[in-house]
């Protein structure tokens, strides 16, 4: 099995050279760039598996590397940042990154996350799972998801919380049985993060109501896939 490619992005060489040799020790490759340019290029020429991602960096910051991985992979991304303000986590989250750690952190719970995130973002290959709805179609073996005649990205995170939703329609959810379900027992996030993919993906499927099914929020509970 071929080992998983770590792209470690962090101005502070101390930082990404810990940050390496702990990877190196559980079997990552791991390549490092202290710019946020020089990661973007990175990327292109040799996608990694996960990038991990500091927001404070010289040539282009972290949101904009974001933004610009985004326009080509639904990679996941962790973020890394001194900032332990709730927008900055979730400005970070709504533009598509998978998780966030707060400077200082310990090496072995990034190590972990990162574990964690790949865990939660293979694909599934077998057997075929496949929701259909009007002008809608989930495949979680392939990751696609079709919406109104045409393929719409999203992140993995992002499928898989839509498929859970549309495969137990009309049930609510709160949001920490959907961080449990979706999420899993190791995601070290808050229920914030259930609602900013509720929101991406809402964005995504916009006027999805004529069509006789939506994501409807359930005041004071949580979140049910509605199907009319």
């Amino acid at each position: 099995m071929d080992k998983s490619r770590v792209l470690i992005v962090d101005d502070d060489p101390n930082i990404g050279q810990l940050v390496k040799l702990y990877l190196d020790k559980e079997g990552f490759e791991t390549e490092i760039a202290l710019r946020g340019d020089e990661a973007v290029n990175a990327f292109r020429k040799t996608p990694p598996n996960i990038v991990l991602l500091d927001l404070m960096l010289p040539g282009m910051d972290g949101w904009q590397v974001c933004r610009e991985i985004r326009k080509i992979s639904a990679i996941p991304i962790i973020m890394l940042t001194a900032k332990d303000e709730t927008f900055d986590k979730v400005l970070g989250l709504e533009l598509g990154a998978d998780d966030y750690v707060t400077k200082p952190f310990d090496p072995k719970e990034l190590i972990a996350r990162v574990k964690a995130v790949l865990r939660r973002t293979q694909p599934v290959t077998s057997p075929e799972k496949e929701l259909a709805f009007p002008n809608l179609v989930i495949n979680l073996s392939t990751y696609l998801v079709t919406y109104a005649g045409r393929e719409i990205e999203m992140p993995p995170k992002e499928i898989e919380l839509l498929y859970f939703l549309a495969g137990h329609a009309n049930k609510v959810f709160t949001r920490d049985q959907l961080l449990e379900q979706v999420w899993g027992f190791d995601y070290f996030g808050d229920s914030r993060t259930v609602d900013v993919h509720v929101k991406r993906v809402r964005e995504k499927l916009s006027g999805c109501e004529e069509y006789g099914w939506q994501i409807k929020t359930v005041w004071g509970v949580g979140y049910k896939f509605e199907v009319k």
